[in-house]
């Protein structure tokens, strides 16, 4: 495991273990009675909350297909694809290498079980776009790893996290994916909202269109890579299995990519989306059978119930107190850690103090994943953020504090959707639905100006904390509260309106 996923999760696993032998040594509220060697081998072994449980035989079956489909896709030109219908749709627009690098990487990430990989397939390409037009190199950097990370809350794939999701809570997988889209597309939005308010700061330009794929001839020449994609969604939502949905999307893609010469796949390149995905594949099994070992110790010792009885206590029974702890602990554990490690860890030890409180099951969890994912950002094991700066040449650390700002709106939509579950198709009915992604809309737009400095112009001081107060204000999903903060927000747009008009004037 350490030398497929790195040194942290193997760290983790082994301060469990030991703790779960060394109980009668700790202090008060960690402390138990200690467990032989014998009986924490048996547990983890033996049992099916350990090695050999539910994570690893969620690894074994519907991620590993999946991930082969991903492979699969890749190897037939799919990246490129992706990258091409961004730079058409986005290259000439205000900044548009940065938004090409949100699109293609959110594009990339739906199919991608990792943020750095995510980071370093596109990034290579998106980056250098970005700096040739002006971008910061610390910012080109952060804009891709803040997309690409942004991948594992997108379905269909959600780093392989939504299938043992799925396992835990005994819901269908396809279930889950409909929940999850629209607060990932509200993330994505937030991105490329902040992106382009960062051009409009600095007077970034577009490429110039003749240096531009054409929509059309992308489409043409690759379009018919994007079945395999509709026709995995399909079976899904027609409610056949993962396994046998992500089987036959294999079979298609296969299938699909012998139309045209430029992504046929020959022996050879069949060969090495097999040998790429086996690969893919081994490391999320090593982390689940590492996390499976973690899930095992903290059942065996009763910590995840301790933990969460701690959590409730720190909020002294209050939600929003206990989110924000929650919140905490999510991206200190998920630092550093494979997607599908940390959310099974996430899962038993923060998860269940959410329930406990009322929130609907389904947002306590991916409440945590957010928190978990946006770990590969938030400094000072902020992976993809340094993956970025490796290929920009930035600062690791300047580039990390960047992509949290740029990623504000994931610190605000778990919220949303656990004080509402409506966000995500939960008890809902489609015009309350609407209503939550209007002013969810509104709430990241006035947070991440408040965050980026500029909106129509530079924010002033006292409009920052008129943001700041609109955001927190729509972050609470009641009437009041949300007409208070469209009001405040719509009266900065209207200042700065007003301002920039005087400006004119005087010119």
């Amino acid at each position: 495991t350490r030398r497929i996923v790195g040194s942290a999760l193997p760290i983790v696993v082994t301060v469990f273990l030991l703790y779960s032998y060394f109980g009668q040594i700790m202090p008060g509220f960690f402390a138990h009675r200690g467990y032989s060697l014998e009986r924490i081998i048996e547990h983890l072994y033996s049992g099916t909350e350990g090695i050999f449980g539910i994570p690893l035989g969620v690894s074994a079956s519907f991620v590993f297909l999946f991930i082969l489909f991903g492979a699969v896709l890749n190897k037939t030109g799919m990246g490129k694809f992706f990258i091409d219908v961004a730079m058409a749709i986005a290259g000439h627009t205000i900044g548009g290498p940065a938004k090409v690098a949100v699109i293609a990487s959110g594009f990339m990430g739906s199919i991608n079980g990792s943020s750095v990989a995510n980071t370093v397939t596109t990034g290579s390409f998106t980056i250098p776009l970005m700096k040739s037009i002006g971008y910061r190199k610390d910012f080109a950097g952060a804009v891709e790893a803040a997309a690409s990370t942004g991948g594992q809350i997108l379905p269909p794939v959600m780093g392989a996290a939504a299938f043992v999701m799925a396992e835990f809570l005994g819901i269908p997988y396809i279930r889950i994916a409909a929940a999850a889209a629209i607060p990932a597309v509200i993330y994505y939005i937030a991105v490329m909202t902040m992106v382009h308010l960062e051009a409009c700061k600095y007077g970034l330009k577009g490429l110039p269109k003749e240096r531009l794929p054409k929509l059309g001839k992308v489409v043409k020449a690759k379009g018919h890579l994007i079945i395999p994609i509709l026709g995995l969604v399909y079976l899904l939502v027609k409610g056949y299995t993962p396994i046998f949905s992500a089987f036959w999307a294999i079979v298609m893609s296969l299938a699909i990519s012998m139309v045209k010469s430029e992504t046929r796949l020959n022996l050879k390149k069949l060969g090495e989306a097999f040998e790429d995905g086996a690969k893919s594949a081994l490391g999320v099994a090593a982390a689940c059978a590492c996390a499976g070992m973690v899930v095992g110790a903290v059942t065996l010792t009763g910590l995840g119930l301790k933990i969460a009885n701690g959590l409730v206590m720190l909020g002294g029974g209050n939600l929003i107190l206990t989110l924000f702890f929650t919140m905490i602990a999510s991206i200190l554990l998920g630092m550093g850690l494979p997607t599908t490690a940390k959310y099974i860890i996430l899962s038993i030890m923060a998860a269940p103090a959410l329930v406990d409180l009322g929130v609907q099951p389904l947002a306590a969890h991916l409440f945590i994943l957010y928190f978990g994912v946006i770990a590969d950002l938030t400094p000072p094991v902020a992976v993809a953020a340094y993956a970025g700066a490796g290929i920009s040449g930035g600062n690791s650390m300047k580039t990390g504090f960047i992509a949290v700002r740029l990623a504000i709106a994931g610190f605000m939509i778990p919220y949303l959707f656990a004080l509402d579950p409506g966000l995500l198709f939960i008890n809902s009915s489609i015009g309350h639905t609407l209503v939550l992604i209007v002013t969810s809309l509104a709430g990241v737009l006035a947070l991440g100006a408040a965050a980026g400095g500029y909106l129509l112009d530079h924010v002033k001081i006292y409009e920052r904390v008129v943001l700041i107060i609109s955001a927190l204000a729509l972050l609470r999903p009641e009437l009041l509260t949300d007409g208070v903060g469209i009001i405040l927000l719509i009266g900065v747009l209207i200042s700065q309106k007003i301002r920039i008009s005087k400006k004119v004037e005087l010119a």
